[in-house]
Protein backbone atom coordinates (compact mmCIF):
# COMPACT_ATOMS: atom_id res chain seq x y z
CA UNK A 1 0.00 0.00 0.00
CA UNK A 2 1.39 3.43 -0.87
CA UNK A 3 2.63 5.48 2.05
CA UNK A 4 0.06 8.19 1.32
CA UNK A 5 -2.88 5.76 1.38
CA UNK A 6 -1.47 3.86 4.35
CA UNK A 7 -1.14 7.12 6.28
CA UNK A 8 -4.71 8.08 5.44
CA UNK A 9 -6.09 4.70 6.50
CA UNK A 10 -4.15 4.77 9.77
CA UNK A 11 -5.42 8.26 10.58
CA UNK A 12 -9.01 7.22 9.90
CA UNK A 13 -8.68 4.13 12.08
CA UNK A 14 -6.97 6.11 14.85
CA UNK A 15 -9.91 8.51 14.86
CA UNK A 16 -12.35 5.59 15.03
CA UNK A 17 -10.42 4.14 17.98
CA UNK A 18 -10.51 7.38 19.99
CA UNK A 19 -12.68 6.79 23.09
CA UNK A 20 -13.86 10.41 22.85
CA UNK A 21 -15.32 9.68 19.41
CA UNK A 22 -19.09 9.16 19.22
CA UNK A 23 -20.47 5.90 17.81
CA UNK A 24 -21.64 7.69 14.66
CA UNK A 25 -18.25 9.36 14.14
CA UNK A 26 -16.38 6.09 14.70
CA UNK A 27 -18.68 4.36 12.19
CA UNK A 28 -17.99 7.03 9.57
CA UNK A 29 -14.21 6.91 10.05
CA UNK A 30 -14.09 3.10 9.99
CA UNK A 31 -16.37 2.84 6.97
CA UNK A 32 -14.15 5.17 4.97
CA UNK A 33 -10.99 3.33 6.01
CA UNK A 34 -12.42 -0.06 5.10
CA UNK A 35 -13.68 1.27 1.77
CA UNK A 36 -10.14 2.33 0.89
CA UNK A 37 -8.74 -1.01 2.05
CA UNK A 38 -11.33 -2.96 0.03
CA UNK A 39 -10.60 -1.05 -3.16
CA UNK A 40 -6.89 -1.56 -2.58
CA UNK A 41 -7.41 -5.33 -2.25
CA UNK A 42 -9.17 -5.61 -5.61
CA UNK A 43 -6.62 -3.34 -7.31
CA UNK A 44 -3.70 -5.43 -6.04
CA UNK A 45 -5.37 -8.68 -7.11
CA UNK A 46 -5.84 -7.38 -10.66
CA UNK A 47 -2.30 -6.01 -10.79
CA UNK A 48 -0.91 -9.38 -9.69
CA UNK A 49 -2.49 -11.09 -12.72
CA UNK A 50 -0.08 -9.06 -14.87
CA UNK A 51 2.86 -9.16 -12.48
CA UNK A 52 2.61 -12.14 -10.08
CA UNK A 53 5.86 -11.22 -8.35
CA UNK A 54 4.28 -7.99 -7.08
CA UNK A 55 1.96 -9.87 -4.71
CA UNK A 56 3.22 -13.35 -3.75
CA UNK A 57 1.48 -15.88 -1.52
CA UNK A 58 3.07 -15.75 1.92
CA UNK A 59 2.49 -16.33 5.60
CA UNK A 60 3.06 -14.67 8.94
CA UNK A 61 2.86 -15.54 12.63
CA UNK A 62 0.58 -13.59 14.97
CA UNK A 63 0.89 -13.98 18.73
CA UNK A 64 -2.46 -13.67 20.50
CA UNK A 65 -2.05 -13.21 24.24
CA UNK A 66 -4.22 -13.57 27.33
CA UNK A 67 -6.67 -12.48 28.58
CA UNK A 68 -9.40 -13.77 26.25
CA UNK A 69 -6.81 -15.16 23.83
CA UNK A 70 -9.21 -17.67 22.29
CA UNK A 71 -11.78 -14.95 21.70
CA UNK A 72 -9.20 -12.66 20.08
CA UNK A 73 -8.12 -15.57 17.89
CA UNK A 74 -11.75 -15.94 16.85
CA UNK A 75 -11.89 -12.28 15.89
CA UNK A 76 -8.72 -12.66 13.83
CA UNK A 77 -10.23 -15.62 11.98
CA UNK A 78 -13.45 -13.63 11.38
CA UNK A 79 -11.39 -10.84 9.82
CA UNK A 80 -8.98 -13.05 7.85
CA UNK A 81 -11.47 -15.35 6.16
CA UNK A 82 -13.41 -12.69 4.16
CA UNK A 83 -10.08 -11.30 2.96
CA UNK A 84 -9.13 -14.67 1.46
CA UNK A 85 -6.59 -15.47 4.16
CA UNK A 86 -6.51 -18.67 6.20
CA UNK A 87 -5.21 -19.19 9.71
CA UNK A 88 -4.12 -22.11 11.88
CA UNK A 89 -4.41 -21.79 15.66
CA UNK A 90 -1.63 -23.34 17.73
CA UNK A 91 -1.57 -23.29 21.57
CA UNK A 92 1.29 -21.41 23.16
CA UNK A 93 1.43 -20.87 26.91
CA UNK A 94 -1.71 -19.05 28.04
CA UNK A 95 -2.36 -17.77 24.51
CA UNK A 96 -2.10 -18.88 20.91
CA UNK A 97 0.09 -18.59 17.88
CA UNK A 98 -1.95 -17.87 14.76
CA UNK A 99 -0.24 -18.89 11.53
CA UNK A 100 -1.76 -16.83 8.71
CA UNK A 101 -1.57 -17.65 5.00
CA UNK A 102 -2.50 -15.29 2.19
CA UNK A 103 -1.27 -12.98 -0.52
CA UNK A 104 1.01 -10.24 0.77
CA UNK A 105 -1.50 -7.45 0.12
CA UNK A 106 -4.31 -9.35 1.86
CA UNK A 107 -2.15 -10.11 4.90
CA UNK A 108 -1.35 -6.41 5.04
CA UNK A 109 -5.07 -5.55 5.04
CA UNK A 110 -5.77 -8.11 7.77
CA UNK A 111 -2.97 -6.56 9.81
CA UNK A 112 -4.47 -3.09 9.65
CA UNK A 113 -8.06 -3.95 10.47
CA UNK A 114 -7.57 -6.58 13.16
CA UNK A 115 -5.39 -4.26 15.22
CA UNK A 116 -7.97 -1.47 15.01
CA UNK A 117 -10.88 -3.78 15.78
CA UNK A 118 -9.16 -5.06 18.92
CA UNK A 119 -8.95 -1.48 20.18
CA UNK A 120 -12.58 -0.83 19.28
CA UNK A 121 -13.62 -4.06 21.00
CA UNK A 122 -11.74 -3.03 24.14
CA UNK A 123 -13.59 0.30 24.20
CA UNK A 124 -16.90 -1.48 23.62
CA UNK A 125 -16.30 -3.95 26.42
CA UNK A 126 -15.29 -1.16 28.78
CA UNK A 127 -18.68 0.48 28.21
CA UNK A 128 -20.73 -2.74 28.40
CA UNK A 129 -22.58 -3.44 31.64
CA UNK A 130 -22.29 -6.95 33.03
CA UNK A 131 -25.71 -8.06 34.33
CA UNK A 132 -25.90 -8.52 38.12
CA UNK A 133 -24.90 -11.99 39.21
CA UNK A 134 -23.25 -12.94 35.93
CA UNK A 135 -19.60 -13.90 35.64
CA UNK A 136 -17.81 -10.98 33.92
CA UNK A 137 -15.53 -13.34 31.98
CA UNK A 138 -18.48 -15.34 30.60
CA UNK A 139 -20.28 -12.14 29.59
CA UNK A 140 -17.19 -10.75 27.84
CA UNK A 141 -16.48 -13.96 25.94
CA UNK A 142 -20.01 -14.06 24.56
CA UNK A 143 -19.79 -10.31 23.81
CA UNK A 144 -16.64 -10.87 21.77
CA UNK A 145 -18.26 -13.79 19.94
CA UNK A 146 -21.17 -11.59 18.87
CA UNK A 147 -18.79 -8.79 17.86
CA UNK A 148 -16.65 -11.16 15.76
CA UNK A 149 -19.57 -12.81 13.98
CA UNK A 150 -21.11 -9.50 12.87
CA UNK A 151 -17.72 -8.12 11.80
CA UNK A 152 -17.07 -11.20 9.67
CA UNK A 153 -20.46 -10.93 7.95
CA UNK A 154 -19.98 -7.24 7.22
CA UNK A 155 -16.50 -7.75 5.83
CA UNK A 156 -17.74 -10.54 3.57
CA UNK A 157 -20.44 -8.24 2.19
CA UNK A 158 -17.95 -5.39 1.74
CA UNK A 159 -15.49 -7.58 -0.17
CA UNK A 160 -18.27 -8.70 -2.50
CA UNK A 161 -19.35 -5.10 -3.07
CA UNK A 162 -15.79 -4.00 -3.86
CA UNK A 163 -15.40 -6.79 -6.40
CA UNK A 164 -18.73 -5.99 -8.06
CA UNK A 165 -18.05 -2.26 -8.08
CA UNK A 166 -14.62 -2.59 -9.64
CA UNK A 167 -16.10 -2.95 -13.13
CA UNK A 168 -13.14 -5.12 -14.15
CA UNK A 169 -13.99 -8.17 -16.29
CA UNK A 170 -13.23 -11.53 -14.70
CA UNK A 171 -12.50 -10.13 -11.23
CA UNK A 172 -14.56 -12.88 -9.55
CA UNK A 173 -12.45 -15.56 -11.23
CA UNK A 174 -9.26 -13.77 -10.25
CA UNK A 175 -10.30 -13.63 -6.59
CA UNK A 176 -11.49 -17.26 -6.59
CA UNK A 177 -8.14 -18.36 -8.01
CA UNK A 178 -6.32 -16.45 -5.28
CA UNK A 179 -8.40 -18.19 -2.62
CA UNK A 180 -7.57 -21.59 -4.14
CA UNK A 181 -3.86 -20.81 -4.20
CA UNK A 182 -3.91 -19.84 -0.52
CA UNK A 183 -5.70 -23.09 0.37
CA UNK A 184 -3.06 -25.07 -1.54
CA UNK A 185 -0.25 -23.30 0.32
CA UNK A 186 -1.95 -24.03 3.65
CA UNK A 187 -2.36 -27.71 2.75
CA UNK A 188 1.33 -27.95 1.85
CA UNK A 189 2.39 -26.70 5.28
CA UNK A 190 -0.37 -28.41 7.30
CA UNK A 191 -1.46 -31.55 5.39
CA UNK A 192 -3.33 -33.04 8.36
CA UNK A 193 -5.30 -30.21 9.90
CA UNK A 194 -8.41 -30.78 11.98
CA UNK A 195 -11.25 -28.41 12.69
CA UNK A 196 -11.59 -27.20 16.27
CA UNK A 197 -14.86 -28.16 18.00
CA UNK A 198 -17.53 -25.50 18.24
CA UNK A 199 -17.56 -23.55 21.49
CA UNK A 200 -20.51 -23.27 23.81
CA UNK A 201 -20.63 -19.94 25.61
CA UNK A 202 -22.80 -19.36 28.67
CA UNK A 203 -22.64 -15.56 28.89
CA UNK A 204 -25.45 -13.20 27.87
CA UNK A 205 -23.27 -10.62 26.09
CA UNK A 206 -23.68 -11.92 22.53
CA UNK A 207 -26.43 -9.46 21.54
CA UNK A 208 -24.56 -6.49 22.99
CA UNK A 209 -21.36 -7.51 21.20
CA UNK A 210 -23.22 -8.03 17.92
CA UNK A 211 -24.69 -4.54 18.20
CA UNK A 212 -21.19 -3.12 18.75
CA UNK A 213 -20.07 -4.97 15.63
CA UNK A 214 -22.90 -3.37 13.68
CA UNK A 215 -21.98 0.08 14.99
CA UNK A 216 -18.44 -0.44 13.68
CA UNK A 217 -20.27 -0.14 10.33
CA UNK A 218 -17.57 -1.91 8.37
CA UNK A 219 -18.06 -1.58 4.67
CA UNK A 220 -14.95 -3.39 3.56
CA UNK A 221 -12.03 -5.64 4.48
CA UNK A 222 -10.27 -6.76 7.52
CA UNK A 223 -6.99 -6.72 9.38
CA UNK A 224 -4.51 -8.59 11.46
CA UNK A 225 -1.95 -7.63 14.01
CA UNK A 226 1.81 -7.45 13.98
CA UNK A 227 3.71 -10.38 15.49
CA UNK A 228 4.67 -9.80 19.11
CA UNK A 229 2.12 -7.08 19.71
CA UNK A 230 0.53 -7.35 23.17
CA UNK A 231 -3.13 -7.52 22.23
CA UNK A 232 -4.91 -7.09 25.55
CA UNK A 233 -8.57 -6.64 26.30
CA UNK A 234 -9.29 -5.74 29.89
CA UNK A 235 -10.22 -8.45 32.38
Amino acid sequence: MSEAMLSKVRKLLAQAEDPACTAAEAAAFTAKATELIARYGVDRALLATRDPASDPVGDRIVEVVAPYARDKAGLLAAVADPLRCRCVRRPRGSGFTMHLFGFASDLERVDLLFTSLLVQAAHGLAGATVPPGEQPAAFRRSWLAGFAQVIGARLRAAEAAAATGSGAPGVALVLADRSDRVRLRLAEVYPRLRTAPRRRLAGSGYGSGAEAGRRADLGGPGVAAAPGTDRRIGR
